[in-house]
């Protein structure tokens, strides 16, 4: 992806801890957004690496791009934090920050739970997160960012890795994004990960794809993802809100 744009403004940013998370998590609501003019981009915080069957981080990354490219991004980015070792610190949300006051999204969505028996890196990542959208909008701290100038998140989204059952974070209000057009399209993407998940793994994606089905039928979608705010949602039309044309 063309992410050295220094003028690329992004509407929406989506944060993970490894490539291949995001896909998972949310790449169906990517695609919809970006098939929908929006500018979207992806922030990896490590390259995923090592994994058992991959031998080289740049053929994770050419995967990355692939996948990036099948949902129609404008950006991806991977940055350099360690994986397997990423830790919430202040360097890692320094990092992060600087990112999101360069591409001045106006949504971030990220982790909003722990992975019992999954990677450790997606609470970090959530934590991490969590910081950068705080730190992006302080003033007089701008040593810190490369002297790029302040910007404040509108609002923020967790989401869960889509292999998960759908649950409620705790935090604000649930809600479900249609995806019903765009999950062959999540799924290819997710596809482009042939080091991940070869093919006696390909019971993972059937499950990332009945997932979706569920939590789509959950709010009378073909598919969806399931997202949490951070803040409770408000509306100024209850008709249009609750009954949005079709």
């Amino acid at each position: 992806m063309n992410e050295n744009i220094a003028d690329l403004q992004l509407d929406v940013v989506a944060v993970g801890a490894h490539p291949d998370d995001v896909e998972i998590a949310c790449g169906g609501t990517l695609a919809k957004l970006a098939s929908q003019g929006y500018h979207v981009g992806i922030i990896d915080l490590t390259d995923g690496e090592p994994t058992p069957r991959c031998n080289d981080p740049a053929i994770r990354a050419a995967e990355a791009d692939a996948a990036a490219k099948t949902l129609g991004v404008a950006m991806r980015k991977i940055l350099s934090m360690p994986n397997r070792r990423l830790f919430d610190s202040f360097e890692a949300r320094v990092a992060l920050a600087t990112e999101l006051r360069r591409y001045r999204p106006k949504i971030v969505i990220g982790f909003g739970n722990k992975t019992p028996m999954a990677s450790p890196d997606h609470f970090q990542a959530m934590q991490i997160t969590d910081a950068a959208v705080f730190y992006s909008r302080l003033t007089k701290w701008d040593e810190h960012f490369g002297g790029l100038p302040v910007h404040t998140i509108a609002a923020q989204l967790y989401f869960q890795l889509g292999f998960e059952p759908v649950h409620a974070t705790g935090a604000g209000a649930n809600l479900i994004v249609d995806i019903t057009d765009q999950l062959d399209q999540k799924m290819d993407s997710i596809a482009c990960y042939q080091t991940q998940f070869p093919p006696e793994k390909n019971y993972v994606l059937e499950r990332v794809r009945g997932i979706a089905i569920a939590a789509g039928s959950a709010a009378g979608f073909g598919s969806g993802e399931v997202f949490t705010s951070t803040r409770a949602l408000g509306c100024q039309d209850l008709v249009r809100t609750l009954l949005p044309e079709k």
